[in-house]
């Protein structure tokens, strides 16, 4: 056991096989074009502190706040919900679904919640684009038409067909569009610029990401937005996208769609969502605590055999972007061995699937150890956690502001320390 991952359920073993997965399939994709693989070796401590990286981190010698004020557990007629909505147009969508003012604080929610179902106040969240479910038990998502088709890693072979020889030359040189938000996506993607490739972040300019998080998962990246409501910016992405090796995305499934954006011959695609490419909640919103809180683990965390509580680290989260890089260097493998186009798709709610299968629960849940000082380090104001990797001592550069670079491939990779 993971004495910096202590639960009940068995987190550590989760997160050591994500980080694991990278290794291993890089060491496949090395064999595939002839060449020596870097051994990557992840202890116990930086596995943990990659994992806690929100806990460790530190901006001027503060620490992040995870989750807004109306984010959370709330108790209900029947039960409890758990809302997320850290990000300003999520939390203004649940109060005007509950018919609050948008100035209303913490505990007039948590009045209003309490005079509604846990059913009703999910219902009422999908249909107004908000975010709030219903604390399930493991048996009724086990059961459930969503929780019995979430899949942990799926594979796509398209027919389209690369039209020139790849790069042999490990991940240096490929080329990676990051479209992706918060954190499964981000450490995907980090993870990759880690091992060598070139991956540019592109946001929306009029959703700016939350501070902290792009300072605790962009490290090694370049980040521009475009607006893709808009021509000229649609035309850049769609040139960017016609070269790139990868192209991963963190949004719900088929939502880029209506934006027309190329289908490059060859391309490895890459998705993280929420729930996933099949079962009726495909198409919903979700975040690490709400798929946690949706699948039983909440409960199966409570302290007290009432009140929800939650895994130590945003777990779902990493370990999908682990499991998601692991799965786009397969997909480049498979690449070489067929010269087809591949899709690659990781779900949090697959993930918690995966945690739940696990062997190893615990009826009690034991002391936690801090991960110790030597797993983070300082630049400037920001001290965040190091790479999961023992090898890597920091990341290749600090995060860039968002939106600093340009839109288009940079000409240089950038500083590397």
């Amino acid at each position: 056991m993971n004495p910096y991952l202590v639960a009940r359920l068995p987190v550590g073993q989760l997160a050591e096989n994500a980080v694991r997965d990278v290794s291993r399939a890089l060491s496949e994709y090395h064999a595939a074009i002839g060449s020596q693989p870097p051994a990557l070796v992840a202890t116990a401590e930086r596995i943990a502190a990659a994992f806690r990286s929100d806990q460790l981190f530190r901006w001027r010698g503060k620490p992040a706040s995870a989750f807004a004020p109306h984010s959370g557990f709330f108790r209900t007629v029947d039960g409890w919900v758990r809302t997320h909505a850290n990000y300003p147009h999520h939390r203004s969508r649940l109060l005007t679904l509950l018919g609050l003012p948008d100035r209303a604080d913490r505990d007039s929610l948590a009045r209003e919640l309490s005079r509604r179902a846990s059913a009703e106040i999910e219902s009422a969240a999908v249909d107004a684009g908000a975010i709030a479910v219903q604390v399930r038990p493991e048996s009724v998502w086990r059961t459930s038409p969503q929780g019995s088709v979430a899949a942990n890693v799926q594979f796509r072979r398209r027919d389209d067909r690369l039209r020139a020889a790849p790069s042999l030359n490990g991940l240096a040189g490929l080329r990676v569009v990051d479209m992706t938000r918060v954190i499964a996506g981000p450490v995907c993607t980090r993870t990759l610029a880690l091992l060598g490739a070139t991956v540019l972040r592109i946001d929306p300019p009029h959703m700016p990401e939350i501070g902290w998080q792009h300072l605790d998962t962009g490290q090694g990246k370049f980040s521009t937005v475009a607006d893709l409501r808009t021509h000229a910016d649609r035309h850049s992405v769609a040139e960017i996208i016609s070269t790139a090796d990868v192209f991963v995305t963190g949004y719900r499934p088929g939502s880029l769609a209506v934006f027309d954006l190329p289908i490059v011959p060859g391309m490895v695609r890459a998705e993280v969502s929420a729930w996933g490419w099949h079962g009726p909640w495909r198409m919903r919103r979700g975040f690490d605590s709400i798929v946690q809180a949706a699948s039983g683990i909440s409960l199966i965390e409570s302290a007290d055999g009432e009140t929800p509580g939650a895994l130590p680290a945003q777990a779902l989260d990493h370990a999908s972007g682990y499991f998601l890089a692991a799965g786009i260097i397969r997909a480049l493998t498979k690449r070489l061995e067929d010269g087809h186009g591949h899709d690659v798709m990781v779900s949090l709610a697959g993930t918690a699937n995966r945690l739940l299968d696990l062997p190893g629960r615990q009826s009690e849940r034991g002391n936690q150890a801090a991960p110790p000082q030597s797993t983070t380090i300082g630049h400037g104001d920001c001290v965040y956690a190091r790479p999961v990797f023992n090898e890597f001592p920091d990341y290749r550069w600090p995060t860039h502001p968002w939106g600093e670079d340009a839109l288009s491939w940079p000409a240089a990779k950038g500083p590397e320390r």
